[in-house]
């Protein structure tokens, strides 16, 4: 019963057997690496068939997916801790870019897509709606004074919050050649991005 029925411990709905095999997904990361990682090796993991998580996750890359987005409010916990040091809103927006460039590629889980080379699931994955709900918790949580620049509403917050990850999406999926060093990436979407976010 243990690799066919959950270890003996079926799971009680959907959503658990869901989060059950991004869980053996992220164990098998974390022991084997991403570049070797297979479906058996996660069916093994969480005590399954391959059919099993097939029925789940059709493609890896789905699972990469939610094993992606699994880690997403930890980094925004941590994302928000940074930007907390900034005192306006054209700073904290200006370094949320610069702070997601350089951080997305080092995170362990949500730079899986981008190793991967599923870009384009990274893409669908960051502009989504709850991505962008999550963004605007982050800009919204932030001691900064939205209102004294026009941002007065969630819609402004979810907004702003579109603009600025839609930006770094493209600062990460398409370098500049020199790669642009952190004040030079700084100094672009200031240049840009500030002038709104000045009151």
């Amino acid at each position: 019963m243990g690799y066919h029925g959950w270890r003996g411990n079926p799971p009680g709905t959907e959503n658990e057997a869901r989060r059950r095999i991004v869980e053996a997904a992220t164990a098998c990361i974390n022991r084997i690496g991403l570049a070797k990682i297979n479906l058996s090796d996660i069916a093994i993991e969480a005590g399954v068939t391959r059919q099993t998580v097939y029925r789940y996750f059709p493609r890896l890359a789905d699972i990469l997916t939610a094993v992606a987005e699994a880690g997403a409010e930890e980094f925004a916990e941590r994302m928000e801790l940074h930007l907390a040091s900034f005192a306006t809103p054209e700073e904290a927006a200006v370094e949320s870019v610069v702070w997601a460039v350089r951080t997305i590629p080092q995170e362990p889980y949500m730079s899986l897509l981008l190793r991967a080379g599923e870009t384009d699931s990274f893409t669908a994955g960051v502009t989504s709606p709850l991505s962008f709900s999550l963004g605007a918790r982050i800009l919204g949580n932030l001691p900064v004074n939205w209102r004294a620049v026009g941002v007065t509403t969630d819609a402004d917050l979810r907004s702003l919050a579109e603009i600025l990850m839609r930006l770094f999406i493209s600062f990460l999926r398409h370098p500049s050649t020199p790669p642009l060093t952190d004040d030079q990436m700084r100094a672009i979407v200031r240049r840009w991005i500030g002038p709104a976010l000045r009151g």
